[in-house]
């Protein structure tokens, strides 16, 4: 049994990918790291988007456990547009409903969640990983959720929290998710 500990990162000042964490950003990322201190859980990879919010929303952990930080570009949040759009939300919830769905420039789901995908197969192809942090963003959490609980769709990811925590057990025969944050 795998476990893997997906973290949407804390609250941010803004969407670009050099974004630094707000002040109560700062503050939850001490709380995320007291979580999984009092956790106890031997964790043997973070594995994190290039995007600085998501980055220091584990770097407190990371550094009181003394753990490296790896940075995966296919954690990075998904493009909706090349452009700028108005109706974002809209087009969200179309894409979530569509998975073939993109804009030009943008990203379909489904190609999202193909390359975030290939994060989790070297997970569970990896005998010495038990225990894993990956930390992105709630678009590809959302997305990659989905296909553990049909029912994670648009409107769970209108309910997602920054930060937020979900834990997959994962089994080759049957995985579990469940919703360990409640701020």
């Amino acid at each position: 049994m795998k476990k893997i500990y997906f973290v949407r990162h804390c609250s941010a000042d803004g969407q670009h990918k050099d974004s630094p964490l707000t002040t109560i950003g700062m503050r939850q990322a001490h709380l995320l790291s007291n979580f999984f201190s009092k956790e106890n859980i031997a964790i043997d990879k973070i594995i994190s988007s290039p995007y600085l919010r998501a980055i220091e929303s584990i770097k407190p952990f990371a550094t009181k456990s003394s753990s490296e930080i790896e940075i995966d570009d296919r954690l990075s949040e998904r493009i909706l547009s090349d452009e700028p759009i108005d109706d974002w939300i809209e087009v969200l919830e179309q894409s979530f409903n569509d998975h073939n769905f993109a804009l030009p420039g943008g990203e379909s789901a489904k190609d999202a969640i193909q390359r975030a995908n290939t994060v989790l197969e070297s997970i569970y192809s990896d005998d010495n990983i038990k225990n894993v942090i990956i930390v992105s963003h709630g678009n590809i959490m959302a997305l990659l959720l989905q296909q553990y609980d049909g029912n994670f769709g648009f409107e769970k990811w209108k309910e997602l929290q920054n930060p937020d925590i979900y834990l997959i057990n994962y089994n080759t025969d049957t995985s579990t998710i469940e919703c360990l944050w409640n701020a």
